[in-house]
This record gives structure tokens, C-alpha cells and sequence, in this order.
């Protein structure tokens, strides 16, 4: 599925900014499954390429006068083919796969999300099958309801609270994954589809022996396809997404977003 993408993302300050530095993840990954046919990157500054740790195309902005906004803007043109159950082959991988066991702040397991997972998986996550199985069970249990989370939001609170977005699904089956000793990773991209919570996405991969990486959409409850393009891999939303940064100056902040998402006919 070839998938015509524009993601625009626009600042505006109150007060004016002396010094913006931000880390752009807004280029797709070059994985076996997925080619990207052109890509293009507009920002007010220069930016600097760098392929991080985890593998993922990035790029710094500086931005050293005053500047009361910044507009930046990524389109392009990705190719994605089907997957089997998800399963993600030849991957050029930077990491060894227990860098992925380690959780962060975010997705911290605690006595209930164990309990939580023993009950949705009494046997274990073993198979394909027995993925797509926690994860339709989080998907039941954790309601997509936008506005209730943020991305301070850890995986604990989003089992307690019984709502949340796709960061707080993925962060949840990621605490799950982390609780039985399996590597698991975020993901952050694109998605094909006309839900409400098409188009910017996050979903997760992870590992099984004798399997591999097995990329899975918890907040539709299937294994990614190739509806899915994959932007970076991180072990959370705060190491994958799509634009992290600091700045001096600037008072209020506020952010507008939009993404569109088409197939182009083959």
C-alpha cells in the first residue's frame, strides 16, 4: 500500500522565543516491509541528520533569533507491504533485543497491571495469537476517550483510570509485556484508516522466540498492516515521538497538528 502523506505541525508564543532546539522524528524508517519514495522536510532553520540508537532517521533544528512561531511541515510518499500476523522480518536492528526490557517511568509495571495480565493471559505470551489476545483485552478495558490523558500519563494510572488514547494503550500492553519478561518497544507513525484516531499513531512491537518482532495495534485490537507507517521505535512515547524540544523565552505556549493520510492507486 503506497500511503501519500502531510503532517503539519505549528507553534505560536506569546512572548518571543530568544532560543528553540528541537529533535525531529518526522521521517520514516527504511525497514524491510517499508520504503520510503520521497520525503520532503520543511522547517525555519537548517537541521542536522543523525540515525539514533534505536535506528530511527532524525534531525535537529536550532533556531538562534527571536521568533514568536515555528511552522514545520513533512510530506511524502511511503510504500508499505502486508505483514504476516504482524510479524516484522530483517530487521536492521542497532539494539540487542533486552535493551527493550527495560521499562521507564511510563510503562512501570505494578501489582495490578500483573494481575491484570495473569488474568488476560493465564498462559503466558507465547504466540502471535496470544498477542493480539492482550491486546484486544486492553482495548476492552482501556476506553478511547481523548481529553482524559496526557503524555505525562503512566500505564498504572491508565489501568486505574479505565480511558485514554493510543500512547496510553501502547504504554499499558508495554507494562504487561515488561511484567512477563518480554522485550517490547513503542511506535510511533501513520495510520491508514476513517476512525476518529486515524492518521498520527502509536501502537508497539514485541518480541516472541522463535518468532521475532510482532507489531501489534492495541487501540483497534489487530496486528499492524500495511496500513501502518512506521515513523521510530523507542522504548516510549518520550523517546519516539515525532518532536521533542526546550526553548528560553516565549511565555504560552500553544500547538495546532494536522495529519493527512491517503493511498495512492497502484
Amino acid at each position: 500500500m503506497k500511503h501519500a502523506i502531510t503532517h503539519t505541525t505549528h507553534y505560536r508564543y506569546s512572548l518571543p522565543v530568544n532560543y528553540t532546539i528541537q529533535l525531529l522524528r518526522m521521517t520514516p524508517r527504511q525497514d524491510a516491509h517499508q520504503r520510503v519514495l520521497k520525503w520532503r522536510i520543511d522547517t525555519p532553520g537548517d537541521l542536522q541528520p543523525l540515525l539514533d540508537a534505536f535506528g530511527n532517521v532524525t534531525h535537529t533544528l536550532t533556531l538562534t533569533e527571536p521568533h514568536d512561531a515555528i511552522h514545520l511541515k513533512v510530506s511524502g510518499q511511503v510504500d508499505v507491504q502486508p505483514l504476516h500476523d504482524g510479524q516484522i522480518r530483517n530487521e536492521d536492528s542497532r539494539l540487542p533485543v533486552a535493551a527493550f526490557c527495560v521499562p521507564t517511568r511510563l510503562t512501570q509495571s505494578d501489582d495490578s497491571i500483573r494481575a491484570f495480565c495473569a488474568d488476560s493471559t493465564p498462559n503466558g505470551v507465547q504466540r502471535p495469537a496470544d498477542v493480539l489476545t492482550l491486546a484486544q483485552t486492553i482495548q476492552a478495558r482501556v476506553a478511547y476517550v481523548p481529553g482524559t490523558t496526557d503524555v505525562t500519563t503512566m500505564a498504572s494510572e491508565v489501568l486505574q483510570q479505565g480511558r485514554g488514547v493510543c500512547q496510553d494503550h501502547t504504554h499499558l500492553f508495554l507494562a504487561c509485556a515488561h511484567s512477563l519478561g518480554l522485550p517490547a518497544r513503542y511506535v510511533s507513525g501513520y495510520l491508514y484508516t476513517e476512525a476518529e484516531h486515524a492518521a498520527s499513531h502509536a501502537w508497539c512491537d514485541i518480541w516472541l522466540d522463535g518468532h521475532g518482532w510482532i507489531s501489534v495495534d492495541v487501540t483497534n485490537g489487530q496486528f499492524a498492516s500495511d496500513r501502518h507507517c512506521r515513523l521510530a521505535v523507542a522504548r516510549d512515547y518520550d523517546s519516539a515521538s515525532p518532536v521533542r524540544g526546550v526553548r528560553t523565552g516565549g511565555g504560552v505556549e500553544s500547538m495546532d497538528v494536522k495529519v493527512h493520510v491517503d493511498v495512492i492507486a497502484q
